[in-house]
């Protein structure tokens, strides 16, 4: 007699809010709304957001994405990724005559102009994020060189060569790590009392509330998966929030066919989460490939509500 076999269970606890935020959802539909008007193919500098998944259905309408502008014919719009251009980058196209459109984040710009500011008011300017990340590149391309310092560590501020009453001012990339980016601010504040701070926080929102999922959902979960891009920051900070709040193990996972099993060894509850340029599909995708071999009890920890919306520039909608 065959007796059938029973799955396993396993509790899984989705972290709320995760996902999209809404500048990533602003510019998918920024380039959307381009292909539509202006018709295909649509330029984009950069990856519009860090996700696969994203940029080959993109591709799939007609989107063609290039590393940079001079790999754009001077005829076809071309689209500014959400993590910010150097200033370079839009006098080039206006030197092409090209019609551009910038879907950089507003959170994001919003550290641009602070960076104006500074500068304008005379202060030295350190950046706080990831060398080589294009949020990085396109800050630190708004001012003349030499206007910014990057640091990545509170190790790096003691070796800023900045005289210890020097004009100064901070700025942060939006999608760091919110425990880490403090210590720095610390560390940088009893190095130099005079520092001038960002009126408003500069991690951003989505940021700052997924990480927040993160550490209600890793302190009780054997195990953690993070649905992103392994060049998505925003993604690779939950898994060390996940981590340093008591997941036992966190990976990175692109889709749910890159799963390697051996990692649900000796796992009763999973923490999932996704970072804010991953769709909801790829967690979806995620769950069913689970329910393959789990009885899965799934529960929602959400959080906070957001209700975020930016909108659309003109050049598409009009």
């Amino acid at each position: 007699m065959n007796v059938a076999r029973t799955k396993p269970h396993l509790m899984v606890k989705l972290a709320g809010p995760r996902g999209f935020c809404a500048g990533v959802d602003r510019a998918i539909q920024i380039v959307e709304q381009a292909i539509q008007k202006f018709g295909a193919p649509v330029y984009v500098r950069h990856e519009i957001v860090h996700n696969r998944y994203v940029v080959e259905s993109l591709e799939a309408k007609g989107a063609v994405f290039v590393e940079e502008l001079d790999e754009c014919p001077d005829d076809r719009p071309v689209v500014f990724s959400a993590h910010g251009v150097p200033k370079s980058v839009p006098a080039e196209a206006e030197a092409r005559q090209m019609i551009y459109v910038d879907a950089t984040c507003p959170l994001v710009s919003k550290v641009h102009r602070e960076a104006e500011r500074h500068h304008a008011d005379g202060r030295l300017i350190v950046f706080i994020g990831h060398a080589g990340h294009p949020e990085a590149i396109g800050t630190m391309g708004q001012l003349p060189p030499g206007a910014i310092l990057l640091v990545e560590t509170k190790e790096d501020v003691a070796k800023l060569d900045i005289p210890a009453d020097a004009p100064l001012a901070y700025v942060t990339q939006t999608t760091l790590s919110v425990d880490d980016t403090q210590e720095i601010i610390d560390t940088l504040r009893v190095r130099f009392p005079q520092v001038a701070a960002p009126k408003k926080e500069d991690i951003c929102y989505a940021t700052t509330n997924r990480q927040a999922s993160m550490r209600a959902v890793a302190k009780d979960a054997d195990a953690v998966i993070v649905i992103g891009a392994p060049n998505s920051s925003n993604s690779r900070r939950l898994v060390e929030v996940a981590s340093a709040a008591g997941a036992q193990k966190a990976m990175l996972l692109q889709k749910a066919a890159d799963l390697d099993w051996d990692f649900l060894d000796d796992v009763r509850t999973l923490g999932i989460s996704a970072g804010a340029s991953a769709p909801e599909i790829l967690v979806t995708d995620l769950l069913d490939k689970l329910r393959e071999r789990f009885e899965v009890e799934a529960e929602e920890i959400t959080l906070t509500e957001e209700n975020v919306i930016f909108k659309l520039p003109k050049i598409v909608t009009a």
